[in-house]
């Protein structure tokens, strides 16, 4: 999800994000806020939307493998507080505090709620700075596990009950907590202090700070997110992939309304950052990964890979095509089956057809290799034709080798080119020919071979041979 800089007044507001969940319920032993949604650790997506709201300091509070977590988010705008052992949400806030600003606000998040956008923080941004508490809140139809608003006969907030904690006749209350506050600095400082861990759990529990904050006369204002998606929380494996399909629901949403074509918004994965054209097309099933630039007219069939790519206009990637770290001119065609690895190069009008690979080459315009072949660390000049089977053998057991095709060249089928090795402008290759010396231009190169034809031939029966008759 690519976030540009919100154009909202600036509010000096700080923000402490907590991280520290074991997640147990994950049953893995990756940290749980390294877990991916749409390609990036859940935690990416949280720190993204931060500085979307350009916050003076960013604190990150970690529990179990925090080494783990810093090492994966070395940026140097970061603060790295360790929460150990983990004492609950408001002991985390308390282990924030010291490292964060005095004047000023504080907005709390969570690393494992990766789908809340700045624009439905920003108002809680400006709420703090004005002085009062305000947290985020929704109103779901099963609230079962949240924590519930409760609220005294004016409305007013007075405090927060814990699912777990509450009475028969609050948990029928539909308003929860989602976790998301923000407080000014100075306050929030004073009321995680004032926590206490007298409960079942032993824990300081940060919601504890709406009943502080109440009993101090201070007005509590409610704000609720955009979409309820912004709220989802992730403890489990079953809530990772329903976020992971929420997140991909909002890709789709976002290319739609940009006039994209999807054949089905429901079967696309964008796993980092799709910038397409004007009427691009995409079929289903097919997974963009990094960056990918689709250009105008482009047309992408069925489950197809496509990673870190820059495809010209008009091009046609035909169903089940693997193409990664490519840079692709107009009016290509690609596949079915065809395999395009990193560090090539594929000039206008150029045809990589079925079952065909391609590794750290460039292929000039015009040039075609249709069906079967390999071209590995090769340079491919302008309107070359490349026959059915033909290899380029560039690795001797110990190091690669470059073959060089200039222009106008036409390749038999099933041929060998032994890297290194050049064949010239204008050349011909025959079908079935070994090359391993350079080929100068316009000439023709073969390997003399005898073709003989004997009659009476029998072909072989079982529990027979064959025989010439």
């Amino acid at each position: 999800m690519h976030l540009d800089r919100l154009s909202l007044p600036a509010v000096p507001i700080q923000i402490v994000i907590l991280a520290a969940g074991l997640g147990k319920r994950m049953h893995s032993d990756l940290p749980k806020v390294l877990h991916q949604v749409g390609g990036r650790p859940m935690l990416a997506h949280v720190i993204e939307t931060s500085r979307a709201l350009e916050p003076r300091r960013i604190v990150v509070v970690t529990g179990h493998g925090g080494e783990q977590v810093r090492a994966a988010f070395p940026d140097p705008d970061l603060h790295w507080i360790t929460q150990d052992p983990p004492q609950g949400t408001g002991h985390a806030v308390q282990l924030a505090m010291p490292a964060l600003e005095r004047d000023g606000s504080v907005l709390v998040l969570y690393a494992d709620v990766p789908l809340t956008r700045p624009e439905s923080l920003q108002p809680l941004a400006d709420i703090a700075a004005s002085g009062r508490l305000a947290i985020q809140t929704q109103v779901l139809d099963d609230a079962t596990g949240y924590g519930r608003i409760l609220r005294d006969s004016a409305g007013r907030v007075v405090r927060i009950v814990e699912h777990k904690d509450a009475t028969p006749e609050q948990r029928r209350i539909g308003e929860m907590y989602t976790g998301v506050m923000a407080a000014p600095a100075a306050r929030l400082r004073a009321w995680v202090a004032a926590l206490s861990n007298d409960n079942e759990q032993r824990e300081y529990y940060l919601t504890d700070v709406i009943a502080m904050a109440a009993a101090d006369g201070i007005d509590i204002a409610t704000v609720k997110p955009g979409h309820v998606r912004e709220t989802q929380g992730i403890n489990t494996k079953a809530q990772l992939a329903e976020v992971e399909r929420a997140y991909q629901r909002m890709q789709a949403d976002r290319l739609l309304a940009a006039g994209v074509t999807l054949a089905d918004p429901a079967r696309i994965d964008v796993r980092g950052t799709l910038d397409a054209g004007r009427d691009v097309s995409i079929d289903i099933g097919t997974v963009f990964a990094g960056h990918v630039s689709l250009g105008d007219r482009v047309i992408i069939g069925a489950h197809c890979v496509i990673a870190d790519c820059t495809i010209g206009a008009g091009t046609v990637v035909k169903p089940f095509t693997h193409l990664e770290g490519v840079r692709i001119g107009a009016n290509c065609e690609l596949g079915p089956y065809a395999h395009v690895h990193p560090d090539t190069e594929l000039a206008d009008d150029v045809d990589i057809g079925n079952f065909v690979e391609v590794k750290r080459s460039k292929v000039g315009r015009g040039s075609k290799a249709k069906h079967l072949s390999y071209i590995g660390d090769a340079t491919v000049g302008q309107n070359v034709n490349v026959g059915a089977g033909m290899i380029t053998c560039n690795y001797d057991g110990a190091n690669k080798h470059r073959t060089v095709i200039e222009d106008d060249v036409h390749i038999g089928s099933d041929t060998q080119l032994v890297a290194p090795v050049t064949v010239g402008r204008g050349a011909t290759i025959a079908a079935g020919t070994t090359i391993w010396k350079d080929v100068a231009p316009g000439g023709l190169a073969l390997n003399m071979k005898k073709q003989m034809s004997l009659a009476g031939w029998q072909r072989p029966v079982k529990g027979g041979k064959a025989r010439l008759k």
